[in-house]
């Protein structure tokens, strides 16, 4: 009987604490296991009762590096603070915890509620001062121990690495043949996946645009199963934006050997706990990379380009200036474009009824409240037209040859996807032969087994009339082919290429692609003292050039009429009146700021407005009808009346003009003798009936 064992410690349970620290540990290092459930025989050997025995085994397949994820390490804890336990059993005390903090954590507690710690070294009194410096030793060199195992375990796959020879699971696309070097698969139709999934990106520029293409198209995209028993398994299905950016982002694809890429980084919840995280780092901090290392489905060149053209689609990073992705609307220039006075990117507002007229602004001075106004706002059809003259007038000479490439990058991806439909329906069959010779094989007599492989064979031969049929129904709906007729009319619309980019059959995302495919950027600068606007054009050549673009007046400004018609009518005034004037403006072509033909409202707002004096054009010796009815007495009906039968001499100046009446005393004496005459007349003023009256005004 051990002497630091008393009749206090019997009297209180005693915990068998069973850990491994991992799963695979639990699966194959069973013997470890036995002798730690047989601690429970040592116990009752030491005089502790078969009922004050429990068996604390949750940890198994959990690490001792933490005490986060260990229940029964809590509970044993707990209770040991509680002054519930008598002693602590275990295979080594390294079981308990790696990590000195837990560690020594438990041994103050130990030493304050007198609970004894047992593995098949001794006996153990934490309260005891030699006792405590032994198992503080222990748990120290437990802890050194991870470390130096965690530095040979490391240190032996980064040198591995360092020499391209650690093998870890492979993408899509790549395996390793006898002699461990990674070469591309061996099946056709997973590098034709591959292949074509790289070739639509470098065509869009868009991750998303490749799931798009894919899924319009019913292509698959192969994933194979890591592990298990589905390990090294094809698996095809439809093709997601996770997927295509992982294939994106993966420097194996251009022939690169990495190791490090993701590392693991340390972090405090807040409920306390420290958790290991895994985390992407950049590229320079990777701990291994072996360019050229093996045969890649791309250069590094366009790997390290599509890193680039990845960052350039976020547009909600922080150093992203200009987006470069080209999206759907109406501005051509979305994304190019840089304030020259700020240096921000110009976003596009969409105004007017619906969003149909869009604007170029730079709100980012006033949004920052360093001015009150916009650095610019200008309509966008008057920089696209400017950019597209400026295209067109660079593409003139290489007409022809894009039209030539256009056509045959057509055919080569039309080429692409068709292969990649006959090499799914040769898959389908040779899984149909498989069946069949699966079933060919069966003992005739085992009809439960022959069954399952009849109904497998039928489901494979059926597959195989459905791939055919979506196959020949996306030849007839989705492929272009190109016949030599449509050669010659693209060749002949290639000569045209304005009339080309203005169809409607061409969608504003084309075209905005392929100014991106010509232009880097552009610097817009409003010049203060004109109004017009400077375009600083960065081809992707490297070239620049500069492109002046006038602005339009304000709209105050264009309805004001034209000098040149004031000043007319200045001079027109002093020799005919306003209806002739009015005549004479239309027989010159002359309109208003809105194109409409010129009135007598209009003169007469002209004269009010820029005072144009009238002249009376009117001789000294003539009188008006109002004139001569006053100065006879009657009504101005009986002068126009007159006038209508040539009794009296009449100057008339146009179709509408006054009437000017040039009399004698003679002729004046005349016409009082008829009003004597007609004496019921004098001084009476009646209207005459409508049959006499002049279709005229004075």
């Amino acid at each position: 009987m051990n002497t630091t064992i008393t009749q206090a410690h019997l009297s209180k349970p005693a915990y068998i604490y069973v850990r491994q620290s991992t799963p695979g540990q639990v699966r194959h290092n069973q013997e470890s296991t036995e002798r730690q459930y047989a601690l429970q025989d040592k116990a009752r050997a030491m005089g502790w009762p078969q009922g004050s025995i429990r068996v604390l085994d949750r940890d198994l397949g959990r690490s001792g590096a933490q005490i986060a994820g260990r229940e029964d390490f809590k509970t044993l804890v707990a209770d040991v603070s509680m002054g519930q336990v008598g002693a602590v059993f275990a295979l080594e005390v390294s079981r308990l915890a790696r990590s000195s903090l837990d560690w020594h954590r438990l041994l103050e507690l130990c030493a304050l509620t007198h609970t004894l710690v047992i593995d098949t070294d001794g006996c153990y009194d934490p309260a005891d001062f030699n006792d405590g410096l032994v198992l503080g030793i222990k748990g120290t060199m437990a802890q050194a121990e991870l470390h130096f195992l965690r530095g040979r375990l490391l240190g032996g796959k980064l040198n591995k690495a360092q020499k391209g020879e650690l093998r870890f699971p492979l993408p899509v696309g790549f395996c390793y043949d006898d002699h461990d070097r990674i070469v591309m698969d061996p099946d056709d139709e997973v590098r034709g996946a591959v292949q074509l999934a790289f070739r639509v990106f470098r065509e869009t520029g868009s991750a998303y645009a490749v799931v798009q293409r894919f899924a319009r198209d019913g292509l698959r995209f192969p994933k194979r199963a890591n592990g298990g028993v589905w390990a090294t398994k094809l698996v095809w299905g439809r093709l997601s934006q996770s997927r295509i950016l992982t294939l994106l982002r993966n420097p194996t694809y251009a022939g690169s050997y990495v190791f490090g890429r993701r590392q693991y980084a340390r972090s405090i919840t807040p409920e306390g706990e420290v958790r290991k995280n895994v985390r992407a780092v950049p590229m320079p901090e990777w701990r291994v990379h072996l360019r050229e290392h093996h045969e890649g489905y791309i250069t590094v060149e366009e790997f390290d380009q599509n890193q680039r053209r990845l960052a350039n689609n976020r547009n909600n990073a922080e150093g992203t200036v200009l987006s470069g992705p080209a999206r759907e609307g109406l501005a051509l220039l979305q994304g190019m474009l840089l304030c020259g006075t700020c240096g921000r990117a110009v976003i596009v507002r969409y105004q007017g009824n619906g969003g149909i007229y869009p604007t170029y602004q730079c709100t980012w001075r006033r949004r920052e409240g360093l001015a009150t106004k916009n650095c610019f706002s200008v309509r966008t059809e008057l920089l696209d037209d400017a950019i597209c003259a400026e295209v067109f007038k660079a593409l003139k000479p290489a007409e022809l040859e894009l039209a030539l490439a256009a056509l045959n990058d057509l055919e080569q991806r039309n080429q692409a996807v068709m292969r990649q439909w006959h090499m799914r329906i040769e898959r389908a069959e040779y899984d149909c032969a498989l069946a069949k010779r699966r079933y060919e094989e069966v003992d005739p007599s085992n009809r439960l087994v022959a069954a399952s492989l009849e109904r497998r064979w039928n489901e494979a031969m059926l597959h195989i009339d459905e791939v055919k049929s979506e196959a020949a129904n996306f030849q007839t709906q989705k492929a272009h082919v190109v016949t030599p007729e449509q050669k010659t009319k693209v060749l002949a619309l290639a000569r045209d290429l304005p009339r080309v980019w203005r169809a409607a059959t061409t969608q504003s995302k084309d075209r905005k692609r392929m100014l991106r495919l010509l232009i880097r950027d552009i610097t817009v600068e409003k010049l203060t003292d004109a109004r017009q606007v400077v375009l600083h054009v960065r081809w992707q050549g490297g070239a620049c050039t500069d492109t002046t673009v006038p602005l339009p007046s304000p709209i105050a400004d264009q309805m004001l009429y034209p000098r040149q018609i004031i000043e007319r009518i200045r001079e027109l005034s002093s020799r005919l009146s306003n209806p002739q004037i009015v005549q004479a403006l239309n027989e010159e072509g002359l309109r208003s700021p809105r194109g409409l033909p010129i009135t007598r409202a209009m003169i007469k707002w002209i004269r009010i407005r820029y005072a144009v004096p009238s002249v009376c054009l009117m001789r000294p010796e003539e009188l008006t009808a109002e004139q001569l009815a006053d100065r006879l007495s009657v009504s101005v009906y009986f002068v126009r009346y007159w006038i209508k039968r040539g009794v009296i001499d009449v100057r008339h100046l146009g179709a509408q003009g006054p009437w000017w009446i040039t009399i004698t005393d003679q002729q004046e004496q005349q016409l009082r003798d008829r009003i004597r005459i007609s004496g019921h007349l004098k001084n009476h003023r009646e209207t005459l009936p409508d049959a006499y009256h002049p279709n005229t005004q004075s």
